[in-house]
C-alpha cells in the first residue's frame, strides 16, 4: 500500500498509522481531513478549509498490528454492502429446497453474490405491494423501489409484451413510441432541462453524467456525500463511498457529511453543507485539481434518509455554481413521485439541476436509464465527444416507460405516497415514545427512514437492533432493509402503490417487532 493510498482512506486510517509502533513509516505532510463523524469518538469534526501543513515526521509501526487494525477498518466498511445480509456459509441450516438454490447460488455466482435475511426468501410472484414465497406464503413489500407502481402491475405487462411482440431494436432507427415518452418524461422536467439521453442502467446514467460534467468544465473533481451510492462502474464507484471498494479513493473526489437532520438543529443543515462544500472546492484547489461538480441523491437515501426541510440544499448549489460546477441530481431513489411532494427530489428544494439521472424505477423492473440534461451542456459534450446506447431507449423499453406515467398519473400514486408516507410516519412517532430504541423518524413521501439507538440520551447507532428487527419483521411477512453508515436505520420504501391499510398492517407488526428489543 503507497502512502497516498494510507491518506485516501481517511482520518480512522491516518489515525491508526500514527498510533502504532514498530516499522518506519513517512506519513503525508498534510493533516488528513475529517470527512464527518469520527469513527471511534462518534463526534463533529470540524471542516478543514486549508490542508494545515507540518513538517515530515516518522512514525514507527509493526507491520502486523498495522495489517490487522487496516483489515479490521475494511471488514467495517464492507459490512455496509452486507447490511442485512444472509450468512452463506449457514446454507445447511436451511429447509432442503432453500438450501439447494444457496448451494447451486454460490456455484454460479461465486462469493460476491449476497442474499438477504437470516432466512433467504425463495420467490416465486409478485402483485403489487406482494411478493409470494414458493410454500405460498404473502410477503408485505415494504423495500422495492424499483417496481414503483406495483409488482407486475398489468398495464406495464401488458404493454411491455405488446411492444415486445411487435418490434425490439437498437436506437439508429426512427419509431414513433420513444419520441413519445422523452417528450412527456422531459415535460415532467424544468424547462430548461430539455434533453435526453437514454441508457439502460442508473450505473450508466451516472457514468454518462460524470463525462458531460467533466467536458464541459474541463474540471475532474467531485464532491459526494460520505455513505452515497450512485452505481457501480468505475467511474460511478469512485463516487460511491458507501460500495467499499478495495481501492484507495481518488483524490478527486472528496466525501463530505451527509445533512445529519437527527444530530443537527433543522436551522444549521442548510449552513453547514454548504460550508462542507466551500471547503471540498477550497481543498481541491489547494491540491490543484479543477472542480467538476456535485452529486446528490436528494434524500441521502445510502446515507441513512435525510431528506430535511425542503429548500436547505439551494445553498449548497449556489457554492457549487459559484466555483463553475455543475449539479446532478441522482433521481433513482427520490423520483417519480415517491416523495410525493413533488414529481422529483430535486424539485423539493426549488432547484433546477444541470443534470438528472434516471434509472431502475422508470420501467417499473424494466432495465432502463436516463439523464436529463440542460441543451447546452450535451451539445458542448457532443462536439468533442461521441455517446452512443445501443439498446438504451429502445422500443420494448419506452412502453413500459409510458405505462408507468401514465400509472403514476391514472392511480394518483404521487398523491397517495405524500398522504400515506405522512400517515406511517406520524404513526411510527407515537410508536417510538414507549421505549428508548427509535431515536427519530423522518422521510418524506413513501420514502421512511427510523433510526434505531441503543439509547435516545446518547443516539448511539444500534446496529444489531436494526438487523433483529428487520428480521423479526420478515419472520412476521413483512419486508424492509437497512441504511446508513452505521446500519442502523431503517429503510422503508414501498411501491408507491402502498396504501393506509398497508401501511396499519406494517405498523400492526412494527410495533411487535420492536417489542422484542426492549
Amino acid at each position: 500500500m503507497t502512502l497516498d493510498a494510507v491518506h485516501r482512506f481517511g482520518d480512522p486510517l491516518y489515525s491508526t498509522a500514527r498510533e502504532n509502533r514498530g516499522f518506519d513509516l513517512v506519513l503525508p505532510k498534510v493533516d488528513a481531513v475529517c470527512g464527518g463523524m469520527s469513527i471511534r469518538t462518534e463526534q463533529p469534526c470540524a471542516p478543514v478549509v486549508k490542508p494545515v501543513h507540518r513538517s515530515p515526521y516518522i512514525v514507527s509501526m509493526r507491520a502486523n498490528e498495522f495489517a490487522r487494525r487496516l483489515e479490521t477498518i475494511m471488514d467495517a466498511t464492507r459490512k455496509i454492502l452486507e447490511l442485512n445480509a444472509f450468512d452463506m456459509d449457514a446454507a445447511d441450516k436451511l429447509d432442503p429446497a432453500v438450501m439447494s438454490l444457496v448451494n447451486r447460488r454460490k456455484r454460479a455466482f461465486g462469493p460476491t453474490s449476497m442474499l438477504f435475511y437470516e432466512r433467504p426468501l425463495n420467490l416465486v410472484k409478485g402483485e403489487g405491494v406482494w411478493l409470494y414465497d414458493a410454500d405460498g406464503t404473502r410477503y408485505l413489500d415494504a423495500y422495492n423501489n424499483v417496481p414503483s407502481v406495483g409488482h407486475c402491475h398489468p398495464r406495464v405487462v401488458e404493454a411491455v409484451s405488446r411492444q415486445m411482440a411487435t418490434l425490439n431494436t437498437h436506437t439508429r432507427y426512427l419509431y414513433d413510441n420513444i419520441y413519445t415518452y422523452a417528450e412527456r418524461l422531459l415535460g415532467t422536467m424544468p424547462d430548461a432541462v430539455s434533453n435526453i439521453v437514454f441508457t439502460c442502467t442508473g450505473s450508466e446514467s451516472a457514468d454518462l453524467a460524470l463525462r458531460i460534467a467533466r467536458v464541459v468544465t474541463g474540471g475532474k473533481g467531485f464532491i459526494v456525500t460520505d455513505n452515497a451510492y450512485h452505481g457501480n462502474t468505475t467511474a460511478v464507484t469512485e463516487i460511491s463511498p458507501s460500495s467499499a471498494s478495495p481501492e484507495p479513493r481518488p483524490d478527486y473526489i472528496v466525501p463530505i457529511p451527509a445533512p445529519d437532520t437527527y444530530r443537527y438543529p433543522a436551522r444549521e443543515i442548510g449552513p453547514r453543507l454548504s460550508q462542507d462544500v466551500r471547503a471540498a472546492i477550497a481543498g481541491m484547489k489547494e491540491r490543484n485539481i479543477r472542480f467538476a461538480g456535485f452529486i446528490a441523491d436528494s434524500i441521502f437515501s445510502s446515507d441513512g434518509v435525510f431528506p430535511g426541510e425542503p429548500g436547505f440544499l439551494a445553498d449548497a448549489i449556489a457554492e457549487v455554481r459559484k466555483a463553475g460546477g455543475v449539479y446532478i441530481a441522482d433521481e433513482v431513489q427520490p423520483g417519480f413521485g415517491r416523495t410525493g411532494e413533488k414529481m422529483w427530489g430535486f424539485d423539493r428544494h426549488g432547484l433546477v439541476p444541470d443534470m438528472v439521472i434516471m434509472g431502475k424505477p422508470m420501467g417499473n423492473g424494466f432495465p432502463m436509464g436516463g439523464v436529463a440534461v440542460k441543451p447546452d451542456l450535451l451539445t458542448a459534450f457532443g462536439s468533442t465527444s461521441g455517446y452512443f446506447n445501443t439498446f438504451g431507449g429502445n422500443p420494448v423499453a419506452a412502453a413500459a416507460g409510458l405505462a408507468v406515467l401514465d400509472v403514476l398519473e391514472s392511480e394518483g400514486l404521487q398523491l397517495n405516497a405524500f398522504e400515506t408516507g405522512a400517515y406511517l410516519r406520524s404513526e411510527l412517532r407515537i410508536a417510538g415514545t414507549s421505549g428508548e430504541r427509535i431515536g427519530d423518524v423522518r422521510g418524506a413521501g413513501l420514502y421512511t427512514g427510523i433510526e434505531i439507538v441503543k439509547y435516545r440520551t446518547s443516539r448511539e447507532p444500534d446496529r444489531d437492533g436494526a438487523e433483529r428487527i428487520v428480521n423479526e419483521l420478515r419472520r412476521r411477512n413483512i419486508l424492509i432493509g437497512t441504511a446508513g453508515k452505521h446500519g442502523n436505520v431503517l429503510k422503508i420504501r414501498p411501491p408507491l402503490c402502498f396504501a393506509r391499510e398497508h401501511a396499519d398492517m406494517f405498523l400492526e407488526g412494527f410495533t411487535e417487532a420492536l417489542a422484542s428489543l426492549e
